[in-house]
C-alpha cells in the first residue's frame, strides 16, 4: 500500500509550489507514511569510515531536513546515514519567497533559499529525544547577520557534540551573501583553527573525537583547488564534501526558471560537481575521504561518483524526480558493480576513474 502511495505522490506533489511540496514531504514521514526499505542488505556496500560504519553510502543531502525532524525516517527509507540541517545558531527565516524553483525538463531545482531553519535549540531538542541509533551527521552553518562567523561554527560544534555522528562545516552554499568567502585561504585557515580547536577542547574533556566534513563548492577556480585542499588537509579535516549547488548555468538549459538566482541543483549539476570531486580526491592524493553530491539520479550516476573519489554519496534533487525508490535503485547497482568486477568492496572502487573524470573541461 505505502508503495503504491509511493507512486502517486510525484504528480500530487507536483501540483504544489515547491516549498509547499517539501512540507508536505515531511510530514507524510513524520507521520510514518514512506515505503520501508527492503530488508535485503548488501554487505559489500558497508562503509568504514571515522570508527563508524556505514551500512551502505547513501544519504540524504543537507537542506532536506534543516530541523531534525525526520532522520529516522530518512534511515528507514534505506539510507546507510542522514544528515541534518543546515542549522545555524539563531533562528532565521532565509530570503523572501519565492525561492525554490524547478525545472521539471532538465529534471532540476533552483533554490535561494538562504539557511532558513528554527536555529540549534530545536534541532538539538529533537536530535536528544530520538533513540541513539543509526548515523546522523550535523550540518553547521552561520546566521547571515552574524558579526563572527567563524564563532557560529564553533557554536555548532558545541551544541551538537554528543548527539552528532560527524559532523559537516558548511561553507559552499550561494544563498548567504559572503558566506564562500569562507573558502579564501586566510579566511579558511583562521575558520578551521577555530573549528578544530572547538573540537579538541570537547576531547580534551573526556568526549570522544567527532569527525569533522568540509563542504566546499562546486565553483571552486582552478587555481584554487590545490590551496584550499592543503589547507583542510593540514588542519586534519576528516572529509570533504563536493559539492553544493552551483552558480553556473550549463549551456542548453531550456526551462525558464533557469534564469532565477540562485543553486542550480540535479542533473545538469552531475558533471560539474564529479570533476571537481575527481580534482580534489588528486588533489588530496586520496587520502581524505570525498562525500560525492551532485545529480545523482540512478545507479550509473552513483557509480560514476563513487569511481571519481567519493567514499559516501548525498542526494536529494534526484529524490524529487524519481522518488524514494531510487534508494534501492541505487544500492542494488552498486552492488551489482562490485560483483561484475569481482570485489568484495565497493570501497574498492573508490577513485578508479579519478584521472579520466579530473582532465574532463568543468562545462
Amino acid at each position: 500500500m505505502l508503495r503504491a502511495l509511493a507512486g502517486l505522490a510525484r504528480p500530487m506533489l507536483f501540483a504544489l509550489e515547491p516549498e509547499a511540496a517539501h512540507e508536505v514531504t515531511l510530514r507524510a514521514l513524520e507521520h510514518g507514511i514512506y515505503p520501508r526499505a527492503s530488508s535485503v542488505r548488501h554487505p559489500v556496500l558497508e562503509v568504514p569510515l571515522w570508527g563508524l560504519t556505514f551500512p551502505n553510502p547513501l544519504g540524504v543531502a543537507a537542506g532536506f531536513d534543516k530541523d531534525a525532524r525526520v532522520p529516522d525516517a530518512v534511515l528507514g527509507l534505506g539510507c546507510g546515514y542522514a544528515e541534518i540541517g543546515t542549522t545555524t545558531p539563531r533562528p532565521q527565516p532565509g530570503n523572501p519567497s519565492p525561492r525554490v524553483f524547478r525545472l521539471i525538463s532538465e529534471r532540476a531545482v533552483i533554490n535561494r533559499l538562504g539557511f532558513n531553519n528554527a536555529g540549534h535549540a530545536k534541532a538539538l531538542e529533537r536530535l536528544k529525544a530520538r533513540p541513539a541509533r543509526g548515523i546522523v551527521g550535523v550540518n553547521i552553518g552561520a546566521n547571515k547577520q552574524s558579526a563572527d562567523r567563524a564563532a557560529d561554527y564553533v557554536a555548532g560544534i558545541e551544541a551538537f557534540y554528543d548527539v552528532a555522528s560527524y559532523f559537516t562545516v558548511n561553507i559552499s552554499s550561494p544563498n548567504t551573501p559572503g558566506l564562500r568567502d569562507l573558502q579564501a585561504p586566510a579566511a579558511l585557515d583562521e575558520l578551521l583553527g577555530r573549528v578544530m580547536a572547538g573540537r579538541a577542547a570537547k576531547v580534551a574533556a573526556g568526549s570522544p573525537s567527532r569527525p569533522i566534513v568540509v563542504k566546499v563548492a562546486p565553483d571552486l577556480a582552478e587555481e584554487d583547488v590545490g590551496p584550499i585542499t592543503e589547507a583542510l588537509v593540514r588542519h586534519g579535516v576528516d572529509g570533504i564534501a563536493v559539492s553544493n549547488t552551483t552558480l553556473a548555468r550549463p549551456h542548453g538549459l531550456a526551462d525558464r526558471a533557469a534564469a532565477e538566482a540562485g543553486g542550480l541543483s540535479g542533473r545538469p549539476l552531475f558533471h560539474r560537481s564529479t570533476v571537481m570531486l575527481a580534482r580534489v580526491y588528486q588533489a588530496t592524493g586520496g587520502k581524505v575521504p570525498l562525500i560525492g553530491i551532485g545529480g545523482i539520479d540512478s545507479g550509473e550516476t552513483a557509480l560514476a561518483k563513487i569511481e571519481a573519489g567519493a567514499s559516501l554519496l548525498q542526494l536529494y534533487t534526484g529524490l524529487i524526480y524519481e522518488g524514494p525508490g531510487l534508494i534501492g535503485r541505487i544500492t542494488a547497482r552498486l552492488a551489482e558493480a562490485c560483483q561484475q568486477r569481482g570485489v568484495s568492496s565497493i570501497m574498492d572502487l573508490v577513485g578508479t576513474r579519478a584521472a579520466e573524470w579530473a582532465a574532463k573541461p568543468l562545462d
